[in-house]
């Protein structure tokens, strides 16, 4: 039998025509909003919200109970909720977070021991936010070395405690002179965990116009006076001879030597060296014009 209303969800749930919309902080604040809003609309008259109910609780769940397992983990899910405001600043995906934040949750309750008189927020919320930082360290563009991450990691515990003692924004050298490490360790770890970001990447949104990164990018290289002169050069050498213009190519495009010419066109090293100085001066010629 079908269902009428539920075709219509998946066709507007899976719809290829329905643009794609980067999520904004905005969109982020009112999704950790909506969750929080409806975690709060569960009765806190609701056993596993009780102390003297929370050993019970855990009882069932190891007895297998999955109605009370599913039970304690719906109360939990502010605890997930709270970790992921921690990484609000990361690009990835907020409701992925969230999926592997509920199985940190999941694997906390089913290791967590009430008989060792430990909280459960506890003993959780370092599980949640493990379970996360795994998922972005395996899931990450860039794969950094463990260690690296630890440096990093451990210089910006060392900035945002300068931040606060100080009330200004740590240099280098106080952040290495707490931290312990040297100045090139933490630049380098800082730059390492840095997230990629795509050159066609909004910066600046303006009615219609939208400014990109590679709009912020300058070629330092590839100025305008340099490809000038390549095309002013082959346009030059497309007016030698061929051989002349086959010697040049050798010379100076695939670094050969004079002998290596002369032994791979089977003339002397001297011809080559006649035919290369009067190619040269016919170029400088052209140019000169």
């Amino acid at each position: 039998m079908k269902h009428p209303h539920r075709e219509k969800k998946l066709q507007k749930k899976y719809n290829p025509k329905t643009p794609f919309k980067k999520r904004t902080p905005e969109d982020t604040k009112q999704w950790l909003h909506t969750k929080l809003k409806s975690a709060a609309s569960i009765p806190q008259s609701s056993p596993y919200s009780k102390k003297k109910k929370k050993k019970d609780l855990f009882d069932r769940i190891r007895k297998g109970d999955l109605e009370a397992r599913e039970t304690y983990i719906k109360g939990n899910l502010r605890l997930v909720l709270s970790v992921i405001k921690r990484f609000s600043g990361n690009q990835e995906n907020v409701d992925d977070l969230f999926q592997i934040g509920c199985i940190g949750l999941i694997k906390s309750i089913d290791n967590f021991d009430p008989t060792m008189g430990v909280k459960f927020s506890t003993y959780a919320v370092p599980m949640i936010i493990g379970e996360i930082r795994r998922y972005l360290r395996d899931n990450n563009a860039i794969r950094v070395s463990r260690s690296l991450r630890d440096t990093a990691y451990k210089a910006i515990h060392a900035r945002e405690f300068l931040s606060k003692t100080s009330m200004k924004e740590p240099t280098i050298e106080e952040i290495a002179k707490e931290s312990g490490l040297s100045k090139e360790e933490i630049i380098l770890a800082l730059d390492a965990i840095q997230s990629p970001v795509s050159l066609y990447d909004p910066v600046y949104t303006d009615g219609g116009d939208t400014l990109y990164v590679m709009d912020q990018i300058s070629d330092k290289k590839n100025k305008e006076d340099t490809w000038i002169e390549a095309l002013s050069l082959s346009d030059a050498m497309s007016r030698l001879n061929e051989r002349e213009n086959f010697i040049l190519k050798l010379r100076f495009f695939e670094g050969k030597t004079q002998m290596e010419v002369a032994d791979e066109i089977h003339i002397s090293q001297a011809q080559v060296s006649r035919l290369e100085k009067s190619a040269l001066k016919s170029i400088r010629h052209y140019l000169s014009l």
